[in-house]
C-alpha cells in the first residue's frame, strides 16, 4: 500500500472532498524490477523502495509515514501536498530534518522540486487542511509568515487562540471552516472577534471558496495593507 491509501491507513486523509463521494482505487506500488498489480479498482505503479521504506501493519506490506509523506510531497496538487506534509508532521512527527534528509534520493523524480519548496514550511502545528491552504496562500503571496495558534491573553490569562497572528503588528488571520456555521460557534466568534477588534487587532477572515481569484486576492490584499508601516502607524 502506498500514497493516499498508505496515508489513511496512518490515520491521514488525504483524499478531496469530491473523492470521497465515491470509493477511491487502492493505491499500491512495487518495487522497481517487478510489475505493479493490474487487479481492478487498483491503482499499481513502482517504485525504488528502500527496506526502510516499508512497514507491516496486520500483515500488510506499507510504505511508512515518512516515505507516504515524500510521496504524497511530489505526487498531489500543492495545496494538498502541503496539507498533507503538515499532517504528517502533526501525527507521526516528522520534521524537515527528516524530509530534507531523505531529498537527495528524489532527485529527477517528477515532482521533487514542488516537494523540495514545500518542505522549509512544514508546520505541525497547522490544524486542518485549510489552515494548511490560508498558509501557503500566504507564503506564496510574498508575505511574512504568520505565528500559528496564538494565545491572546484577557487579564494575564490566556482566553483567545488564533489560527494565525503578527502578534506586534496585532493582525489575526483566521480560517472558518463548516464548524463555524453552528450558531453558537457565530455567536462565540462575534463576541471573541468584537473584543479582538475593541483592543487593536485587525482580524481578517478566510473562507472555504477563498482561494481562488478575486477572493484569495481580496484577502491577501487585506494582510499586506493591514501589516504597511503606513498603516500601523496610523492605526496603531
Amino acid at each position: 500500500m502506498s500514497d493516499r491509501t498508505a496515508a489513511w491507513i496512518h490515520g491521514i486523509n488525504a483524499y478531496s472532498l469530491s473523492e470521497q463521494t465515491q470509493i477511491p482505487a487502492v493505491e499500491t506500488c512495487a518495487r522497481r524490477g517487478n510489475a505493479p498489480t493490474r487487479l481492478e479498482g487498483v491503482d499499481g505503479r513502482s517504485r525504488d523502495l528502500l527496506d526502510r521504506d516499508i512497514m507491516l501493519i496486520n500483515g500488510v506490506r506499507i510504505t511508512t509515514p515518512l516515505r507516504t509523506a515524500l510521496d504524497l510531497g511530489c505526487n498531489l496538487r500543492r495545496r494538498e501536498a502541503m496539507a498533507a506534509l503538515n499532517e504528517f508532521a502533526k501525527e507521526h512527527g516528522i520534521t524537515r530534518a527528516d524530509l530534507n534528509q531523505e531529498l537527495p534520493r528524489f532527485k529527477g523524480r517528477r515532482g521533487v522540486v514542488q516537494l523540495r519548496e514545500l518542505v522549509p514550511l512544514l508546520n505541525r502545528h497547522v490544524e486542518s487542511q485549510r489552515e494548511s491552504w490560508t498558509l501557503l496562500a500566504i507564503s506564496d503571496a510574498g508575505l511574512p509568515l504568520p505565528e500559528t495558534q496564538v494565545w491572546v491573553n484577557v487579564d494575564g490569562i490566556p482566553t483567545y487562540r488564533l489560527d494565525f497572528a503578527y502578534r506586534l503588528a496585532k493582525v489575526a488571520v483566521e480560517y472558518d471552516g463548516e464548524d463555524h456555521d453552528d450558531p453558537e460557534q457565530q455567536i462565540y466568534d462575534e463576541e471573541r472577534r468584537g473584543w479582538l477588534v475593541d483592543h487593536g487587532w485587525i482580524v481578517i477572515i478566510v473562507r472555504r471558496g477563498d482561494f481562488t481569484g478575486d477572493r484569495l486576492d481580496a484577502w491577501l490584499r487585506e494582510i499586506k495593507d493591514a501589516l504597511t508601516p503606513t498603516y500601523s502607524s496610523r492605526r496603531f
